[in-house]
């Protein structure tokens, strides 16, 4: 039966940290005892307080997220704060933490890639101008109507709505970043995208876009990184196919 520490040690080789943006924090963020046996695995976008109980009731030895959940440093385990509350959780019930974030977003086959595929959108390359080398661009088949085309993402990610700025352009050179990617909104016009998908862009963000000739579609933070969790269950399991693992959805927004 695998261990803790080389189940990690599997995922880090294929999700190499060099990938990791300087300002990011992933890795393994809590580990009680890296010689533990490795049964039950959840995956999830956020290690939220629900997750980790949901975790601790169903026997889960690990939990593997997209985002960190150490991103700051943690001055005391108090359990004053929410993630040291956590932290102190997870070491209570003997689950490790590990999260992969930026690089797996910049992944060959990761976020953006899983994105790009979901979205009908061929010939795919890293975005030119994004230093980091998350961002995406690419071509559709065949053009579309900018409304009809922000209409198609949303089901596409089952997203509950999206927001669509400018819609003037016909849709055939796109760009696209998961998650928080208002930083590459520039590299995008810049590349020649006609269209720039993310999932989070903020008030200022969306002001700009609107000055550009250039459609932008903001389809959700969770909408738009969520499908990796299916990336990652494939590697736990080419890893060691004895392992159970499930997806937990850690999604706060609820439609009403």
């Amino acid at each position: 039966m695998s261990t803790v520490h080389e189940l990690y040690s599997y995922l880090d080789k294929i999700i190499s940290p060099e990938l990791s943006c300087e300002w990011d924090n992933d890795g393994l963020m809590v580990c009680p005892d890296k010689f533990a046996k490795v049964k039950r695995v959840l995956l999830t976008l956020d290690i939220t307080a629900e997750a980790i109980e949901y975790a601790s009731s169903k026997g889960f030895d690990v939990i593997i997220s997209h985002h960190p959940l150490i991103f700051r440093p943690l001055k005391n385990l108090s359990g004053d704060n929410a993630v040291s509350s956590k932290v102190m959780s997870l070491v209570k019930n003997s689950i490790t933490a590990m999260s992969f974030h930026t690089r797996l977003d910049a992944l060959d086959g990761g976020v953006n890639d899983m994105l790009a595929e979901l979205l009908g959108i061929e010939d795919v390359e890293i975005l030119p101008g994004d230093p980091d080398m998350i961002g995406r661009i690419g071509n559709l088949e065949i053009p579309s109507d900018p409304e009809e085309f922000a209409m198609y993402v949303k089901e596409q990610l089952g997203a509950r709505s999206v927001s669509l700025v400018n819609a003037q352009l016909e849709v055939s050179r796109v760009a696209l970043c998961g998650g928080d990617g208002k930083e590459l909104l520039s590299a995008a016009y810049k590349a020649g995208a006609d269209t720039y998908i993310t999932g989070t862009l903020s008030y200022n963000n969306m002001i700009d876009a609107s000055e550009l000739p250039m459609n932008v579609i903001e389809a959700g933070h969770f909408y738009t990184e969520n499908h990796v969790l299916n990336l990652l269950a494939d590697l736990v399991e080419e890893f060691d196919s004895s392992i159970e693992v499930e997806i937990y959805n850690s999604n706060i927004v609820k439609n009403v």
